[in-house]
């Protein structure tokens, strides 16, 4: 018990959580607050890449839509784990083909 009292969440936890509080502000999100948001996912930096493409497949809707614009916005370093899922699975295929083109 003490142990889990004494857990220090990594940086990668504190991203996973950071980045999943800011994507339930996106429900019932008025335009500027998606854009707030888009902002602040960005501004997470490009270490952020492969947690997006892990939540894209977890989520829908406007969620989906932060998530796919946040992940043209960082760029190159979206790349090589869009192609990943690209590969790994015939149903999202599609969805990382078209924003890695629109990289």
């Amino acid at each position: 018990m003490q142990a889990v009292l004494n857990h220090k969440p990594t940086i990668c936890e504190d991203k996973e959580a950071k980045l999943d509080t800011l994507l339930k502000m996106l429900i019932d999100a008025d335009a500027k607050t998606k854009s707030d948001v888009e902002n602040r996912i960005v501004n997470m930096g490009e270490g952020i890449a492969n947690l997006l493409v892990d939540r894209l497949q977890r989520v829908k809707g406007t969620q989906r839509g932060v998530i796919a614009m946040s992940l043209i916005r960082l760029g190159e370093c979206s790349i090589a784990p869009l192609k990943r899922l690209a590969l790994e699975s015939k149903e999202f295929q599609w969805i990382a083909n078209y924003l890695i083109s629109e990289i």
